[in-house]
């Protein structure tokens, strides 16, 4: 056999390398021209990436959302994930715990969140509360061993921790440092237990976040505890004027109603009476023109507040002019796009009061583009004449109850277990990072409320993303679409989906009313004692079931549900469909819906959105536009953005 040349030898080497060469680049090409793996993918996709996939990475990405399906056993869940705990990503770890595997989670990842379902697991709990005091797994432990002083400082709210905080705020008396009462008593005052929190605090000093707080609380109380928080407030704001926090208490004191608290105004020291919050009230009393106040702060929600209230007024009033030169003070594009949206309504409104139909349609047309789901698009849909295509609106749709997007969080541990399907791993990693402290602004208020709504906490998660929403810049119609979908999961399918076809109610009205009740939070009772999913009053229940029913029987969304459809059925037959009385008969009452009928209240045919403004109930007027803005989005959300936002 001939031997080959040392040059012929170079040049096959060569030949091979390049090829490996080039085979890897192809080979890497193709990983990155395959697109990402998320909850939205399909289980087809899932299997082939985990199981036929050259990706490592990708493998293991796919393991995970398969582990993620609800319908798996413990035993799929740990095939999947067999031999994907290699590395040093987050997701190793998160492979590690899933697995149950402990003492490698320990060693290889102590810093990570993921390590202190490892600590609790072996019973490492002083450890565990020293490295990851926020951790849930730290509160479990703490509640497991009594700790209400961990509890009150890293979760008072954690399921089952106002016992122990209660106790201990028995016990500080004696045997608890000062800075430990503070803790307890702010940890009650989150749970509501004001006449506690009170107890522990001792003898003032105590911290201004406290004293805040404690005067939020005795605002909401009676006259004597009212007059009790306004004297608060006022001396914390007389004793360091130019504290961030005496800002707060000003703007606390300016926005409580009553003679007594806008007589207080009066003594705050000179830079505090000159604030936004302060001047804002003054002007609403009519104490001082209105006009300087929106044009010096256009950007403060107590100048936003002091417009609507001066506006609706003349609205009712009927003094069109007047209402658009107060409506037109501050740029919509100042606004966040809720506020927008109700402000461009009304200037369409008034434009058309006065003659302007072209000018109206066009202020209608904004109002799409600003808030393209909610009360005032419905209205704006309305008065320019367009109807939605039609759909089986009536049937469960069998979707998702929330559609899965990117978080978009700015940290990419956080992006990447959201996008593996791990909800709870990224909710986790969160309020470890923030030590369970409160978001400090509307952005992570927004990222807080997809996390918590991502696991399924939408009492809390709502909450937070309705708040955000009023406080952001206007993103665009596109995004605010989005924005909206994370506000409408479609929680109980079917469970409101059976009841809304039994009843003959819409699927759509159903969702919002629940949305608006309960936010979906079957277990909640509300101060008057409705209860669950629809917060049914028990009487109601009871005459609506024909026999007495538990409260556990009432916290059943299926029957709650049933029960809800059939009394929103009858409001709606009682009021011949019409659905601002049938809402507003909902909260507050038909009784108190029929005396206004026979009121000066606008007529609710011809001038809905008038009637809605005059309900003298401002819990009744919130609660109108909110459960038929919720209506109108959840028809949008069958339907293509492009609809409205366009191509």
């Amino acid at each position: 056999m001939p031997q080959l040349r040392p040059a012929a030898t170079l040049l096959i080497g060569a030949t091979c390398l390049g090829s490996g060469i080039a085979l890897a680049a192809a080979r890497q090409a193709l990983v990155q021209l395959a697109p990402p793996l998320t909850p939205n993918s399909t289980t087809a996709q899932l299997e082939a990436a985990r199981f036929r996939g050259i990706n490592p990475q990708r493998r293991r990405e796919a393991a995970l959302l398969l582990s993620a399906q609800p319908q798996r056993s413990e035993q799929e869940r740990k095939r999947l994930l067999l031999g994907q705990g290699w590395g040093h990503s987050p997701l190793a770890a998160v492979v590690l715990k899933q697995s149950g595997r402990w003492q490698a989670l320990l060693r290889r990842f102590p810093q990570e969140p993921a390590s202190a379902d490892a600590l609790y697991a072996l019973g490492r709990r002083n450890e565990l509360l020293q490295r990851f005091p926020a951790h849930p797994a730290a509160l479990a432990a703490a509640l497991e061993a009594g700790d209400g002083l961990h509890l009150a400082r890293w979760g008072a709210r954690w399921p089952g921790a106002e016992p122990l905080l209660l106790q201990a705020c028995e016990a500080a008396q004696t045997t608890v440092k000062p800075h430990e009462r503070h803790w307890l008593a702010a940890g009650l005052l989150q749970l509501g237990q004001l006449e506690a929190a009170r107890r522990c605090l001792g003898e003032p000093p105590w911290p201004p976040e406290l004293t805040l707080n404690l005067s939020r609380s005795l605002l909401r109380g009676d006259a004597a505890e009212r007059a009790e928080g306004q004297l608060l407030l006022l001396r914390m704001a007389q004793r360091q004027p130019n504290n961030t926090f005496s800002q707060e208490a000003a703007a606390l004191l300016a926005e409580d109603p009553g003679e007594v608290a806008l007589t207080l105004l009066d003594q705050l020291p000179e830079n505090l009476n000159s604030s936004a919050a302060v001047q804002a009230r003054l002007a609403l009393e009519g104490l001082i023109p209105w006009q300087p106040v929106l044009q010096r702060w256009p950007k403060e929600p107590s100048s936003w507040e002091l417009q609507w209230e001066l506006a609706r007024q003349a609205l009712l009033q009927r003094r069109w002019v007047q209402a658009s030169t107060i409506l037109t003070a501050i740029n919509s594009q100042e606004l966040p796009a809720p506020l927008a949206a109700r402000q461009l309504f009304w200037q369409g409104y008034s434009a058309q009061q006065q003659g302007q139909r072209q000018q109206a349609e066009r202020l209608w047309q904004a109002v799409l583009q600003a808030q393209p789901m909610g009360y005032y698009s419905w209205r704006a849909m309305v008065r320019l004449g367009r109807v939605l295509p039609p759909t089986n609106a009536s049937q469960p749709t069998g979707g998702k109850e929330l559609l899965w997007r990117p978080l978009a969080s700015g940290n990419q541990r956080l992006d990447d277990l959201w996008r593996t399907g791990q909800a709870l791993e990224a909710w986790e990693s969160w309020r470890n990072l923030r030590g369970g402290a409160a978001p400090k602004d509307a952005q992570q208020r927004l990222l807080e409320g997809r996390l918590r709504t991502g696991i399924g906490d939408d009492w809390t998660g709502l909450g937070q993303l309705e708040f955000a929403n009023l406080r952001l810049p206007q993103p665009g119609c596109r995004q605010q679409w989005l924005r909206e979908t994370d506000q409408h999961p479609r929680r109980f399918q079917s469970e409101l989906g059976e009841a809304a076809q039994h009843e003959g109610v819409d699927l759509e009205l159903l969702w919002g009313v629940a949305r608006q009740e309960s936010r979906f939070s079957p277990g909640v009772a509300s101060p008057v004692g409705a209860i669950g999913l629809l917060q049914l009053m028990p009487d109601t229940a009871a005459e609506l079931a024909r026999r007495e029913l538990s409260t556990q029987e009432l916290q059943n969304p299926a029957l709650n549900a049933q029960l809800g459809a059939r009394y929103l059925r009858q409001l709606l037959e009682r009021w011949q469909s019409q659905p601002f009385l049938s809402a507003a008969s909902y909260n507050a009452g038909p009784g108190a819906v029929a005396s206004w009928l026979n009121s000066a209240l606008p007529d609710p045919q011809r001038e809905p959105e008038l009637w809605t403004e005059a309900i003298p109930y401002p819990e009744t007027r919130l609660y109108v536009k909110k459960v038929l803005g919720n209506r109108w989005s959840y028809q949008l959300l069958q339907h293509d953005p492009a609809l409205i936002c366009g191509r």
